[in-house]
C-alpha cells in the first residue's frame, strides 16, 4: 500500500523515537541532521540531478506553484532539520523554466500559539488584484474531540490560513494571525486540509479536502469576495470509503488529500488522492450549482507519486506537479540526510474521449547534452521503411544515471531493459490483449487500456533513484531504484525488428554537486 505523508510519523513514534511535539522534533529529537555534509550529499550517487530537492533534509508536496512577474515560483512541504516528515515549513525556489531552480529562504513556518503553531501544511497561490496571495492550512495540537485530523498519533486542529507578500521576488509573506476558514462543527469530519482556489465572477471560490468518516472523501466548497472570510456552501463532489478498517482515513478513502480543480479544454478535471491512488476524473462543471458531474476518471500516476499540484506555465499551458516520495526506511532517510524530490513537470491535456493525457513539458530538452539514435534498415528493392538494426542497440551507453529515451513499437508483447555489468537494473514489458494491456515496470504489473493508436509510445527519464515513465501519453508509472549501476547502463530490447523508432538522451546536471542550490 502506498505509504501517506503521516504515515512516515508513525513509525517513528511506534519505534519510539517520537518523544516530543513535531515544532520541537528539529531542536531536540533529530541532531543527527547536521551530521551530512555538503561533501557526502553531493558524493550520494542516489540524489537526483536534475530533479527539483533541497540540499538537504526532508520535502514533500508541492504547494502554491506559480508564474508570477515573469518566474515560476514553487513552495513545498520541508523539514529544515531531519530528513524524515516533521515541523512543516514551506520552502521556496525560483526558476526561470521550470527546470534549473535557484532556492531562496524559507517562505513560511509555524508561528508559536498560532493557528499553525504545529506546521503549515499545503496549500495554494493565487494573483489577488496585484497581491501574490497564499491559502494554506494550519496544524495546532488540539483535543481529541476539536481535533479534525486523527490518525493514532496527532490530533490536530486544521484550519485554512492566509498570507500575503508585497515582495517582487515573494521572499517575504506577511501571515493572517486569524484563520479565515475555520472547519464545520461535525463530528464525523475526517480531515480538512490542502486548499484550493478559483476565480468566479466577483468571488473567490475555495476547496479544501475533507470526508466523512464510514462514507467517503469529499471536497468542501466555499465562497469569499476578500479571502479573509469564507462563506461554506456545499460538496463539489464526493467519493465512497474501501468500507475497510483504518486508523487513516485518506487510506480508507475517508478523506481526500491534496484536491485540485480547473478548466481544461472543454471539461473541467478533478484530481486527489485517496485509498492508496492519485485520482483524475474528468467532467462537467454546473456554474450555477457548482457541482462537478464526473464522466471519465482513471489513475494519474501508478507508482511513487502523491501530492499532485497544478499551475498555468507563461503560454497558459496546465502544468502538473507532484512529489516522489521515497521508498525505504526511516534509518536510511536519516544515514542519507535526505529524502524526497519533485516529479517532473508534465503538460496536461484532454484526448478526445475525455481521457487525461501528459507529456514531460518541453523544457526538460535543455538538458539534453549527447544524442543516441538507433539507425533504420531500408530494403533496397522497396525503399519502404524497415526495422531497426539490431547491431548498433548495444553501442548505446548511458552514463551517471542522467537519461531520456523515447520509443514506440507495435509489437503486442514487447519489452525493454536496461542492463549494467551484472544484469538487468530496470525494464518494463507490455503486453497486449483486445481491449486491455498489462504493463510490468520493475515487476509492478498494472492494467491499462490498449493503445488508441497502430504503436504504444513510451517516455521514460532516469535520474539518480528515479525512474519516470509515461506510457502513450495517458499512463505513468514512476519508480525508484536504489542500487547504482555497476557501469554504464545499455538497452537491450525483446525484439529490434518490433522498434518503429528510437532515441535516448545524455542528460546534463542542473548542478555541479547535487545540491541544487
Amino acid at each position: 500500500m502506498r505509504t501517506s505523508r503521516r504515515n512516515f510519523v508513525r513509525s517513528i513514534a511506534a519505534s519510539g523515537a517520537l518523544a516530543s511535539p513535531l515544532s520541537s522534533l528539529v531542536r531536540s529529537a533529530w541532531p543527527f541532521a547536521a551530521d551530512s555534509t555538503d561533501e557526502q550529499l553531493a558524493a550520494d550517487p542516489l540524489r537526483p540531478q536534475f530533479h527539483l530537492l533541497p540540499a538537504k533534509n526532508w520535502m514533500n508536496d508541492p504547494n502554491a506553484p506559480i508564474f508570477w512577474q515573469g518566474r515560476y515560483h514553487m513552495f513545498f512541504q520541508y523539514n529544515p532539520g531531519a530528513a524524515v516528515w516533521g515541523d512543516m515549513h514551506w520552502a521556496h525556489a525560483v526558476s526561470d523554466d521550470m527546470i534549473h531552480w535557484r532556492h531562496l529562504p524559507v517562505a513560511l513556518s509555524p508561528t508559536p500559539g498560532w493557528a499553525d503553531a504545529d506546521g503549515c501544511f499545503t496549500g495554494s497561490a493565487v494573483d489577488d488584484h496585484g497581491v501574490a496571495t497564499i491559502l494554506y492550512t494550519g496544524v495546532k495540537s488540539a483535543a481529541k474531540e476539536h481535533a479534525t485530523l486523527r490518525d493514532g498519533v496527532h490530533n490536530y486542529r486544521e484550519v485554512q490560513c492566509l498570507a500575503t507578500s508585497a515582495d517582487p521576488e515573494l521572499r517575504t509573506w506577511d501571515k493572517f494571525k486569524q484563520p479565515v476558514i475555520q472547519p464545520p462543527n461535525d463530528p464525523a469530519l475526517a480531515g480538512f486540509r490542502d486548499p484550493f482556489l478559483w476565480r468566479q465572477d466577483d468571488n473567490w471560490i475555495l476547496g479544501v479536502g475533507s470526508g466523512h468518516y464510514k462514507q467517503g472523501g469529499c471536497v468542501l466548497l466555499y465562497r469569499s469576495k476578500d479571502l479573509r472570510n469564507g462563506e461554506p456552501l456545499h460538496e463539489l463532489a464526493s467519493g465512497h470509503w474501501t468500507e475497510k478498517e483504518s486508523v487513516n482515513p485518506v487510506d480508507s478513502g475517508e478523506m481526500w488529500e491534496c484536491p485540485d480543480f480547473f478548466p481544461l479544454g472543454k471539461k473541467h478535471v478533478l484530481l486527489y488522492s485517496t485509498a492508496g491512488s492519485v485520482v483524475w476524473e474528468s467532467g462537467e462543471l454546473d456554474p450555477k450549482e457548482l457541482k462537478f458531474h464526473s464522466q471519465r476518471r482513471g489513475v494519474l500516476d501508478h507508482g511513487a507519486y502523491y501530492a499532485q499540484k497544478t499551475q498555468l506555465d507563461a503560454d497558459g499551458n496546465r502544468i502538473l506537479w507532484g512529489w516522489i516520495p521515497e521508498k525505504r526506511s526511516d534509518s536510511d532517510l536519516i544515514a542519507a540526510g535526505w529524502a524526497g524530490c519533485m516529479a517532473l513537470p508534465r503538460m496536461l491535456s484532454l484526448s478526445s474521449d475525455g481521457d487525461l493525457q501528459m507529456n514531460v513539458a518541453p523544457q526538460t530538452h535543455s538538458l539534453r547534452e549527447k544524442t543516441f539514435t538507433l539507425p533504420m534498415k531500408v530494403p533496397a528493392a522497396t525503399g519502404q521503411r524497415g526495422a531497426l538494426r539490431a547491431d548498433t542497440s548495444r553501442n548505446i551507453a548511458l552514463r551517471d544515471l542522467r537519461a531520456e529515451l523515447a520509443w514506440k513499437t507495435s509489437d503486442p508483447a514487447f519489452s525493454l531493459t536496461l542492463e549494467d555489468r551484472t544484469g538487468p537494473w530496470w525494464s518494463a514489458a507490455l503486453k497486449t490483449g483486445n481491449s486491455t494491456a498489462t504493463l510490468t515496470v520493475n515487476g509492478i504489473a498494472i492494467e491499462i487500456p490498449a493503445a488508441t493508436g497502430p504503436a504504444h509510445e513510451f517516455h521514460l527519464f532516469l535520474d539518480a533513484s528515479v525512474a519516470e515513465l509515461i506510457v502513450d501519453q495517458r499512463h505513468a508509472l514512476t519508480t525508484r531504484i536504489y542500487r547504482p549501476p555497476n557501469g554504464p547502463l545499455r538497452i537491450k530490447p525483446s525484439d529490434t525488428s518490433q522498434l518503429e523508432s528510437f532515441q535516448a538522451w545524455q542528460l546534463r546536471p542542473i548542478s555541479p554537486d547535487r545540491l541544487t542550490t
